[in-house]
């Protein structure tokens, strides 16, 4: 089991940045992917952004160049840096990891992101 705790929400302005951090605890050590998701009223949950444990980050197109992906190992604590936020990106931000020894994915609680135009 892996247990996940967003914060850092809120409401920002067009342009603003925000950082959503994750902390992790639990089975942890048989992590391999750890994501960010996001869903805004009426839509599917979708990845925003995804890192490895060998490194590898991946992100949509519509914040690739604006949000961040990282990890404090030591914190155990998984970040998104969220830059030059713009009014599509107001949504429910949750945290995910994946393992693919058993196949299990893990969610968070979820953190309102509202960002006004």
């Amino acid at each position: 089991q892996v247990q996940l705790v967003e914060s850092g929400g809120g409401l920002v302005q067009a342009g603003d940045s925000l950082r959503l951090s994750c902390a992790a605890s639990g089975s942890i050590l048989g992590v391999d992917v750890w994501g960010w998701y996001r869903q805004s009223p009426g839509q599917p949950r979708v990845v925003v952004a995804t890192l490895a444990t060998n490194g590898i980050k991946n992100y949509i197109d519509s914040v690739r160049g604006r949000f961040t992906i990282s990890r404090d190992n030591a914190e155990k604590t998984l970040y998104l840096q969220m830059d030059s936020l713009k009014p599509e990106d107001t949504a429910i931000y949750y945290c995910n990891t994946y393992s693919y020894s058993s196949s299990r994915y893990f969610w968070g609680q979820g953190i309102q992101v509202t960002v006004s135009s």
